[in-house]
């Protein structure tokens, strides 16, 4: 139990970091404005500061090997029914190794403050920006597979400062953005058992030992089971969730898509929109998540070679069709099959693949699917507050019949008509006019 002493302690490391963020100051500085003994000393866990600086010696290697490449032949159609184009991967191996430059990003990320701690053993990288207005309302948000940190770099401004973006003070965020075990600078578990339901419980811990007394939580792709894994904890802290990925399909009508099924007749048009579109992913679009979900050690050439890594991450098991096509249509420059990428840019793209080159974590971030017990699609059952967004490039669109089951007190349901699975990348200021929206109701209880 915190006593008054270390509230105040908190509280007074808070105020001094707010004011270094607020002044433009370089996350280094702001890390030592948050003294990590002052936090070691009262809980007996650190919270040290943590700033990107990788080797020039690594980008020069990373450059010798794309220059190294062994080629495949080109593809025998006229589609990407078979992978990744060889042309595809040419040009964006060209771009990679000519004109991309690595240390925009790591500026953009070191312009934030950064921090490890260690939760349950393990050493968890995570963004923490304060927001310059009064009851700001505490939100950690969580990314997935193939992503990172690097999804949610467009939206921290908005979220943060809503003011500079056609926002309120009033709908104003704390931000924690950590990066998922294996993912990025967090630590690579080294022990089996790194599952959702264990991530919502470290996520729990990371957001009480920052001194969050009342907070929410956002995730997409593994970020929403995630977050709903954190609800079902239904720690009094967490005061309610937003997903953009939700499980709402009845369990029953699940095992109609499995067995190959026909739909049950006396579902709406939504549903059965619902249906098909889960069947196709499940039938047609699987290959990558069966491959991690079963045998993900087996991927070496993740780690030996970028251009396998880029393919792999770029196709995402369906390339022209979702949830890959906005990626697929950033990385071509054009609108590929009706999906735009929105603001999502070749280079948004290079970030995050590069990330994963850079910190050797192909294999350890696909792990979580061989770890994962729990069916993503399936109803949640959530206890606490829930809000959803439905996108309409998302896997599927969960109709509201399903999810008013699934998440029994949801608060706000959304169908918005642009975004896709990678929604805080492709739209920030809509995802973030989402988010504002989705908590407005639960910030009286803050």
């Amino acid at each position: 139990m915190r006593t008054r002493v270390v509230s105040q302690i908190i509280n007074q490391d808070r105020r001094q970091l707010l004011t270094t963020v607020a002044m433009g100051v370089a996350a280094a500085g702001a890390a030592s404005l948050f003294p990590a003994s002052a936090v070691k000393a009262v809980t007996g866990e650190a919270i040290r500061p943590f700033r990107i600086k990788i080797p020039e010696n690594d980008l020069v290697d990373l450059r010798r090997r794309l220059a190294a490449t062994r080629w495949p032949e080109r593809e025998t159609v006229a589609d990407d029914s078979q992978g990744v184009p060889l042309s595809t991967m040419h040009e964006l191996v060209r771009h990679w190794q000519t004109d991309y430059d690595w240390r925009k990003v790591e500026a953009r990320l070191n312009a934030l403050p950064q921090f490890i701690t260690e939760i349950d053993g393990l050493d968890i990288h995570f963004i923490h920006v304060r927001s310059r207005h009064d009851n700001a309302l505490p939100l950690i948000v969580t990314h997935g597979w193939p992503g990172s940190i690097i999804e949610q770099l467009k939206i921290v401004d908005p979220l943060a400062n809503p003011t500079a973006h056609g926002g309120s003070a009033s709908d104003a965020f704390h931000l924690v953005i950590p990066s998922l075990p294996g993912y990025g600078f967090s630590g690579k578990p080294t022990e089996t058992g790194w599952d959702p339901p264990r991530i919502a419980r470290a996520w729990i811990v990371l957001m009480k030992r920052l001194g969050y007394a009342r907070f929410v939580a956002q995730g997409g792709d593994w970020g929403s089971p995630i977050c709903n894994e954190m609800g079902k904890l239904e720690a009094p802290e967490l005061l309610g969730i937003h997903v953009n990925l939700p499980g709402t399909v009845p369990a029953e009508i699940f095992k109609l898509i499995a067995a190959g099924d026909p739909p049950p007749s006396d579902l709406s048009a939504e549903e059965r929109r619902a249906f098909d579109q889960i069947k196709l992913a499940f039938t047609k679009r699987r290959a990558y998540a069966l491959e991690m979900g079963t045998r993900p050690q087996t991927l070496y050439g993740l780690a030996d070679s970028p251009v396998a890594l880029a393919s792999w991450l770029v196709d995402h098991g369906d390339g022209y069709a979702q949830p890959a096509a906005s990626i697929t249509s950033a990385v071509l420059g054009r609108t590929v099959n009706g999906h735009s990428a929105g603001d999502l840019t070749r280079d948004d793209v290079l970030d995050d693949i590069t990330l994963y080159w850079l910190t050797n974590t192909g294999v350890s971030a696909g792990r979580i699917y061989w770890e994962n017990k729990i069916n993503l699609y399936v109803a949640a059952n959530v206890p606490i507050p829930a809000a959803i967004t439905v996108f309409p490039g998302e896997n599927y669109q969960a109709p509201r019949s399903w999810a008013e089951k699934a998440y029994p007190k949801l608060i706000y349901f959304n169908e918005v008509d642009k975004g896709g699975h990678f929604a805080a990348w492709e739209q920030p200021a809509l995802f973030s006019t989402e988010v504002r929206a989705a908590f407005r109701s639960l910030r009286q209880s803050h």
